[in-house]
């Protein structure tokens, strides 16, 4: 596994919980730590809790609040910008703060109404291991903020605007004097495509390693802002559930640890990543809600047969109060996910992003799992049915179509995007790159497909189909044929209330409209172009980026 000062890593091959019996090992390593750390204690300041590592790194909980108010490495002072400091949400308020040691750890624990909040520090370690337990609704969202000053690491990253000050949407999103755009929302990521998340500069990494993320809701593919750098400072974020492009109700209960780690530079020790790190040592901390390893299982899959092997499949669990995932190994399709918290869940497999099979899955402490081979029935994957035409491919991405690659990192504005209009022929061998990957009313409705058919397929009805995989303002395609067939208005699909395709996210629910076309619709000429117009419909919206709109997934014209 490779990582890059930004916190990227290839998890392509990577199978959820298969270092988990490595763990012990690993502690051996970069986090042993030992109680004979020099300098390893706490102090009590008046109005903080100081927690001095004994290996370069001294910190400061406020007892009021329970923020972090100081992140002190080797001398130099990283927390804190515009007057604000580190902590859940925006900060918490008034709350209950008590500290605690146990041999080579000190735990200082945040009550605050029904929400508990844990920072731990562990001997000779430049590390803080974070919990948070949320217990209901009573706070929003559920994210951990590390405000980090400014001028210490600068950057100019698709989710930095130190800058640029000009915004083109909201307040949250800015353009450069050149064209390119910039904003907090502009990760690339999805949760499994990412470890650690930071900063390098000057010989010192500050990143925060992600937890397993078993309560947050989305499952795999979920994007949401990871850090942000503005002239005033940085943040680094562990969000659970922020409440935007949400496809699930959110979960609640204890989530962690997750990890604020200094290095010398370098990437975080892998001995960190929520798929190794053990913390046998916390069992019997009492930290609300927390399940230790043997009050945990296992599943795993012999394999996974029907797979379209062009493509990654991953396998996730999901269930009212946990959700996982891990990636289907490629030659055979084994998965494995450790460290499930019993119950019952539903398994989904999915090829790239397309859920094509589902299954009933219940786990018990201290046991495994084993599941037989999966079989994904033809049928289940749209790819597989005989087209007369297909744009793109069956993927829950819209991955391959015009500016696709582009909307993870920036703004339908950008000036690096192609144009948003333009019109499709069928045979040019340009079609998907060709066809733009959102669709929106006041931006680019209308587009037209050419294609031609042969007689036999003229005389026939078809089925036309086009996937989606989110929509904003609830934009829906309406098709018409050759200017005399026009299709009903279809029915909006259930798909996140929040803004989408203009901050960087594309997931949403993968929906397939289908559109049943007489053979009356046909040209009987097939030496002239068939004329496809794909209309965005809706009642709602704005305008320009922000009016009703669609992600494609794909669209064919079935035999």
């Amino acid at each position: 596994m490779s990582g890059s000062p930004n916190g990227a890593v290839d998890r392509r091959a990577f199978v959820l919980g298969t270092a988990a019996a490595a763990g012990a090992a690993a502690l051996a390593g970069p986090l042993a730590g030992s109680a004979a750390a020099a300098g390893f204690g706490w102090s009590d300041d008046g109005s903080d809790y100081v927690v001095d590592t004994g290996a370069g790194l001294v910190l400061k909980v406020s007892k009021t609040d329970g923020d972090l108010t100081s992140l002190v490495y080797k001398g130099t002072e990283y927390q804190g910008y515009g007057g604000k400091n580190s902590h859940i949400e925006s900060g918490l308020g008034a709350s209950t703060v008590t500290l605690a040691r146990s041999g080579p750890t000190i735990l200082i624990s945040v009550a605050h109404g029904t929400l508990r909040h844990y920072y731990a520090a562990r001997s000779g370690e430049n590390n803080i291991y974070l919990w948070t337990n949320k217990a209901d609704s009573s706070v929003t969202a559920t994210r951990y903020i590390v405000r980090v000053k400014a001028g210490l690491f600068r950057d100019d990253e698709p989710d930095s605007y130190t800058y640029t000050t000009s915004t083109v949407e909201a307040s949250d999103v800015f353009a450069k004097s050149d064209g390119q755009t910039r904003s907090k929302h502009y990760s690339k990521r999805r949760v499994i495509d990412y470890d650690y998340i930071g900063w390098t500069a000057g010989g010192v990494g500050l990143w925060i390693v992600r937890s397993n993320h078993e309560k947050a809701s989305g499952g795999p593919f979920y994007r949401s802002l990871l850090r942000h750098q503005g002239t005033d400072g940085g943040g680094l974020y562990e969000v659970l559930y922020y409440g935007e492009n949400q496809t699930e109700s959110e979960r609640f209960g204890l989530q962690g640890p997750y990890v604020i780690a200094f290095t010398d530079g370098g990437a975080p020790s892998s001995a960190l990543y929520h798929g190794t790190l053990t913390t046998a040592w916390a069992d019997a901390l009492g930290i609300s809600g927390y399940v230790p390893d043997n009050g945990r299982g296992r599943v795993a899959g012999v394999g996974i047969t029907g797979r379209d092997t062009a493509y990654t499949y991953t396998v996730g669990l999901a269930g009212p109060a946990a959700q996982y995932w891990g990636t289907a190994r490629a030659c055979d399709g084994y998965f494995s996910m450790s460290r499930v918290l019993p119950g019952s869940y539903t398994l989904t497999v999915y090829k790239g992003e397309l859920a094509v099979r589902t299954a009933q899955v219940t786990v018990s402490a201290g046991a495994t799992t084993t599941l037989g081979t999966i079989a994904v029935p033809s049928s289940n994957d749209p790819s597989n049915a005989s087209v007369v035409w297909r744009i793109g491919d069956w993927d829950g991405t819209p991955g391959g179509f015009k500016n696709a690659d582009l909307m993870t990192y920036a703004h339908p504005s950008d000036a690096r995007a192609s144009t948003w209009t333009g019109n499709v022929v069928i045979g040019s061998g340009s079609e998907t790159s060709a066809f733009p990957c959102y669709l929106w009313k006041d931006v680019n409705s209308g587009l037209l497909v050419y294609f031609r058919l042969t007689a036999a397929q003229a005389a026939a009805a078809h089925t036309l189909r086009i996937g989606v995989t989110t929509a904003y303002a609830n934009g829906r395609p309406q098709v018409t044929v050759n200017g005399t067939w026009t299709s009903a208005v279809p029915s909006p699909p259930a798909q996140p209330s929040t803004r989408s395709l203009t901050v960087g996210s594309y997931r949403g629910n993968n929906h397939t409209f289908t559109y049943s076309v007489p053979a009356s619709a046909w040209l009987t000429d097939t030496g002239r172009y068939n004329v496809l117009r794909i209309d965005v419909v809706s009642g709602s919206g704005t305008t320009g980026h922000l009016s009703a709109g669609t992600a494609i997934d794909a669209i064919d014209l079935l035999m």
